[in-house]
């Protein structure tokens, strides 16, 4: 039984190899067809992603289930990209060769069709993600950029609902102060 569990049917180096040429072809993949895997913004890309990874996965182990297998196909995976990352942050160009670049989907309230159809982006997809970020319309948004992970920056035109609040509250200090200023020197004044 315990011979089963750790004795490994593929040789060491094949089972280092595969799941390193499985990662590097993943990468390439989602580099080629967008952010947009990456997002995951729509329950057909999540269907896609959660396919991808079990569409892979015998690509990673062969026919190998041993334990042993496992634990070195893991450390293979680790491993690369540990390495992949490292080269990342050392090279910028290559990173952004790798991870692309940001797009900018709105800018000033309009947002950029030419952007969107690059990334293919419906209008209503969009509102989903900047309605998830908290803001109604077009309208309310200076800037939406897709960065190259696939997440989303939005930065209002207004000031959100904290922010009046603290000024409004900076605001009524500051009336006070001056109120008490105005009381302590019409106080020494009477003495």
């Amino acid at each position: 039984m315990f011979h089963d569990m750790f004795h490994m049917q593929l040789p060491l180096l094949e089972k280092i190899l595969r799941p390193m040429i499985v990662y590097l072809a993943l990468i390439l993949l989602l580099r080629v067809f967008g952010k947009r895997e990456l997002a995951q913004l729509n329950p057909f890309d999540l269907v896609v992603l959660l396919s991808l990874s079990n569409t892979v996965q015998n690509a990673i182990i062969g026919d190998d289930n041993s334990i042993s297998g496992g634990i070195i196909g893991a450390v293979a995976l680790l491993s690369i990209n540990w390495v992949v990352v490292r080269l990342l942050y050392g090279s910028p160009k290559m990173n952004e060769a790798l991870g692309g670049t940001e797009r900018v989907l709105v800018l000033d309230g309009v947002a950029d069709e030419h952007a969107l159809k690059r990334e293919l982006l419906t209008e209503e997809e969009l509102l989903s993600v900047l309605h998830r970020q908290g803001f109604d319309s077009l309208n309310d948004v200076a800037r939406c950029v897709l960065e190259p992970n696939g997440t989303f920056y939005v930065e209002g035109r207004r000031p959100s609902m904290d922010e009046d609040r603290q000024r409004e509250l900076i605001d009524r200090l500051e009336i006070l102060t001056r109120e008490v200023q105005a009381l302590r020197t019409q106080i020494s004044g009477a003495s």
